[in-house]
């Protein structure tokens, strides 16, 4: 993973780069043409003709770092802008980075209850009768002093 800051801005140039520049040519490149400084600690996302290649420049403190990486399957996910540049999150460079569709990326839920996870039939998901039903388990096994994972008798003495 590029050790980029949690505060620091990542910019993609839009369009296409040609991937035989190197540091120079992409410090040159981000001056010339994104009107940025490539010595400010932002990193700067190149994609070439193809999109299966991208390049990073990022200026760590000591000097310039270049990342590159080339996907075997598939395309990076670039914007459409008509722009020069479009700014990310250091989060979504990572997804980037990965593969992933920074731009809408899914979130998948945990399900609330095993086994069910949203596969039955509506007709045989849980509706609000059986969270009531429930609830009212509950309050009785409070009352009654049982823990909820024993079914035991009685404990609660009546004096």
């Amino acid at each position: 993973m590029i050790p980029v800051p949690s505060g620091s801005r990542v910019w993609l140039a839009t369009g296409h780069t040609d991937m035989r520049k190197g540091f120079d040519g992409l410090a040159a490149l981000v001056q010339d043409h994104l009107f940025r400084d490539p010595f400010s600690g932002q990193a700067f996302v190149f994609r070439g003709r193809q999109g299966h290649l991208i390049k990073v420049l990022w200026w760590d403190g000591q000097g310039l770092c270049l990342f590159a990486k080339r996907l075997e399957k598939g395309r990076f996910v670039w914007p459409a802008t008509a722009g020069a540049a479009a700014a990310l999150t250091p989060a979504q460079l990572a997804m980037l980075l990965e593969g992933i569709d920074w731009r809408t990326p899914l979130r998948t839920d945990r399900p609330r209850i095993a086994g069910w996870g949203g596969r039955l039939p509506r007709r045989q998901r849980p509706g609000a009768w059986m969270w009531r039903r429930l609830a009212m388990r509950a309050k009785l096994l409070a009352w009654l002093s049982i823990p909820p994972c024993c079914p035991t008798t009685s404990t609660r003495s009546s004096a």
